[in-house]
């Protein structure tokens, strides 16, 4: 007695794995670096960047938010969101920290 998708008609995926896009290895890149999104409603959202998916949602870890306004001043205080997910339609910009954050065990301690 044969049944129908038996393991004989299985196939299994054993293509080779492609290379990332470059699209793919700049958001690699990004894992784990500071961005500051700036949002439709005028908004500054800062923290680590998380990941992000085809729609755009980015999500933002430790994430602090500023208001709207001039650039960000040094009075205002920020309200700690923690984890966040951004939707990409509301998002006007994205700005990444060029060096990335480190900080010492001194710091940590």
């Amino acid at each position: 007695m044969k049944m129908e998708g038996s393991a004989e008609n299985v196939s299994t995926n054993s293509e080779s794995p492609t290379r990332d896009t470059p699209g793919r290895e700049k958001l690699r890149s990004w894992l784990n670096r500071t961005l500051k999104i700036e949002m439709t409603d005028g908004r500054v959202l800062i923290g680590s960047f998380l990941c992000t998916d085809r729609d755009a949602n980015v999500i933002l870890g430790n994430c602090r938010e500023y208001l709207g306004g001039d650039e960000l001043s040094t009075t205002e205080e920020p309200r700690v969101l923690g984890l966040v997910m951004v939707p990409g339609r509301h998002i006007v910009t994205v700005h990444i920290d060029e060096m990335p954050y480190y900080c010492s065990k001194e710091e940590i301690v």
